[in-house]
């Protein structure tokens, strides 16, 4: 059996294989900023409110000010928000507020019904401020669509980073946000989570390879669909060359993979056995059905979920705030615990 059973270009979004919707790649190298959080740039000539258009290697996506995403709802399935670099500022209508990002992982079940806002403050006044970061649409199985909304944080040193060294001495590093690797497992998924049953094999691996090194995937249960997407160098996988591309690969044995000898190649790995349900999207809301669609719209639209508590829909931390969790029951966290 070959170890590639499909390859596919990558668009925006990165399409997904049941139990993942799709995910979305954000790599913006924003410039330095105004005392407000603000980029130091003119914004002439952007479209503010719908701005994709990805002028000087950056977007306003829907921020005004501020870069980001205000006040939107969803239901029915998961947000895995994977900051790399950069952070984000949250906040939903069950309460919860936070600053993450620099390795953190926001994990969030809409489950029910919540709505929350993602804003990009820019808090470095003379030198970049680039955001690198995935968010991953997690499906939910039917009988969790109803569940409660969940928010949670899984901090950059909470999460493994696991390394293999080749021969060669070069290095390959993971980020193991879902799904043990070599042993090493990042903290639980959310209770709701299909990703929180082990017998449905989910994994969300990051990964970067030094030019020239090998990485080494271990096998995963046959009835899990494995698809990595290369989306930066080129990889060597079972002898064909991904670049700028994705692949669903056989989880079933051991796979090594090797980066090209003059760049580092870097890869998202999203992994699990399909819920096989239907799915109806429409916008921000899934479900199995098009009358859990209407359903969705309906309850939001006379405030059954998502009703915003929040002074604006776009709100942002003061500048010198660190990295924090505020919990719905007042409970507050970070990643110096």
């Amino acid at each position: 059996m070959p170890a590639i059973l499909q390859t596919f270009p990558l668009g925006t979004p990165w399409p997904g294989a049941d139990p993942f919707l799709f995910a979305m790649h954000h790599i913006d190298h924003y410039p330095a900023a105004n005392p407000d959080m603000s980029p130091r740039a003119d914004l002439a000539g952007r479209q503010l409110g719908q701005d994709f258009a990805n002028r000087d290697g950056w977007n306003m996506y829907h921020g005004t000010s501020v870069p980001g995403f205000p006040a939107h709802p969803h239901r029915g399935f998961e947000t895995v928000t994977v900051v790399e670099e950069g952070l984000v500022d949250h906040a939903d209508s069950e309460g919860a507020e936070a600053r993450y990002g620099r390795g953190d992982t926001q994990w969030l079940t809409a489950g029910s019904g919540i709505s929350h806002s993602e804003m990009f403050p820019l808090v470095n006044g003379d030198q970049p401020n680039t955001l690198h970061l995935f968010q991953i649409w997690l499906n939910l199985a039917p009988g969790d669509k109803s569940a409660p909304a969940h928010f949670t944080m899984l901090w950059a040193n909470e999460t493994p980073v696991v390394e293999q060294v080749g021969e060669s001495g070069r290095t390959a590093r993971v980020k193991v946000v879902a799904g043990a690797f070599e042993g090493h497992t990042p903290p639980p998924p959310p209770p709701a989570s299909w990703a929180a049953r082990p017998e449905n094999h989910v994994a969300i691996w990051h990964a970067e390879l030094e030019a020239g090194a090998t990485l080494t995937l271990p096998p995963a249960d046959s009835s899990a669909v494995r698809t990595i997407y290369v989306y930066d160098g080129s990889l060597d996988v079972d002898g064909r060359i991904l670049n700028d591309s994705g692949a669903v690969i056989d989880p079933s044995t051991a796979l090594p993979v090797t980066a090209a000898t003059d760049s580092r190649a870097r890869f998202l790995l999203l992994q699990g056995r399909p819920i096989g349900a239907p799915v109806v999207q429409h916008g921000p809301f899934v479900g199995n059905t098009r009358e859990d669609v209407i359903a969705a719209f309906t309850d939001y639209q006379n405030g059954v979920f998502g009703q915003w508590i929040h002074p604006t829909t776009d709100p942002v931390h003061d500048r010198e705030q660190g990295r924090f969790a505020r919990y719905p029951d007042g409970t507050v966290r970070s990643p110096h615990e």
